[in-house]
Parts: C-alpha cells; structure tokens; sequence
C-alpha cells in the first residue's frame, strides 16, 4: 500500500476566534448540544399517524465523534424526545444525552456537576430561549445563523454553517482547532476512516 500525500489542515477560523472557542479556563472539557434547530434544521415533519421524522447530517454526526476522540465530551440536551433523536444519538455513541427535557440548566447543572465541570470548562450551541441560561454561562457559546436573534446575541459566534447542514460540524471543528487537536485527528484520517460505527 503506498503512503498518503501529507496533508496539512485547509480550515482556519480568526485567532481571536480560537482564543475565544478556548473558553476563560483554557480547555473546554465538554460541549452541549440542542437538537432541533441544531443538529437538524429545526423542521418536524408529521405523518397522518402522528409519526415525526427528522433529518441528520453526516458531517455533523463525524464531528460529534472527533470532539469525543479529541477529548472533548459531547452532551446532547433537548427540549423533545423522539425514537429518532435516541436512535441518532445511539449511533453516534453519544453517552450522555437527556430527552424532554423542559429546565435545560437545571438538567445541565446535574450534568455539571456529576462530571466535576465548571462551566467555564463547557461549551454549548444552541437556537432559541430555552438555550438561553447555557448559552449565557458557558465558557464558550454558538448558534447557528437561523437562531433566535437572543441567542444570537447570547452566542460568541455563530457559524456560517446552516443548523442540520453542518452548523455543529463547525462547532466541532472550532472548538478541535482552539484545543490543538484538530491537525492530529485529521493526520490519523489518512491512515483509516472506520471506526465501525456510524456517522
């Protein structure tokens, strides 16, 4: 098998950006993510049977899983519960995830503090006023561009990526770059890309 070129990273963010997406302590540890209007478009399809269905994007499932190799915990706290958000999770090996969830900071602060995080040390994307009271303690916040002009405001940065088409890939690859991470996990790409399990 004959050896790859290099590669050196394409994606750059502003380095106040970076410094930004280090959080006050230096090292995010974790990152919470909403669902609806995040890791989808916010759209909910029903059926004539009441059946709802959702949308993901690949690019966004691999970048939860490179945060995690990275180090970087992923949370996933939404206000809805569906078998679809639990099966995407599920596949995404996502192990801390709390559904129907209608206080988020107090789900957040249980989470917090089983984990022994300050939230100086978590980051969080989030769209609209439910993700307000994280969006405002995290050590560093985002929301995609069709947020709420609240969590807009609330955000360090909102991303150029649309939510369900690669806003949390961004998000990812933000926060991986700030951590000095992203070069190392691209650099282990080249070699293989499964890990068996889905994006």
């Amino acid at each position: 098998m004959s050896e790859a070129r290099p590669l050196a990273p394409t994606l750059s963010f502003p380095p106040e950006l970076l410094l930004a997406a280090q959080g006050p302590s230096g090292r995010i540890r974790a990152a919470i993510f909403d669902v609806d209007g995040v890791l989808t478009d916010g759209r909910i399809y029903v059926g004539a049977d009441g059946e709802g269905f959702k949308a993901f994007n690949t690019l966004d499932g691999h970048g939860l899983k490179l945060l995690a190799r990275g180090g970087i915990r992923p949370i996933v706290i939404t206000g809805r519960d569906s078998m679809a958000v639990r099966r995407r999770v599920a596949d995404l090996g996502i192990e801390q995830a709390l559904y129907g969830v209608h206080d988020k900071l107090a789900a957040a602060e249980s989470l917090r503090a089983a984990m022994g995080l300050e939230w100086d040390a978590i980051a969080a994307i989030g769209d609209d006023w439910p993700d307000l009271p994280l969006l405002l303690r995290a050590g560093f916040a985002s929301a995609p561009p069709g947020a709420h002009a609240e969590a807009r405001a609330a955000a360090h940065h909102v991303t150029q990526a649309a939510a369900g088409h690669g806003a949390a890939r961004e998000f990812c690859d933000l926060l991986l770059m700030a951590a000095g991470r992203y070069g190392a996990l691209l650099a282990g790409h080249l070699e293989t890309l499964d890990d068996g399990r889905a994006q």
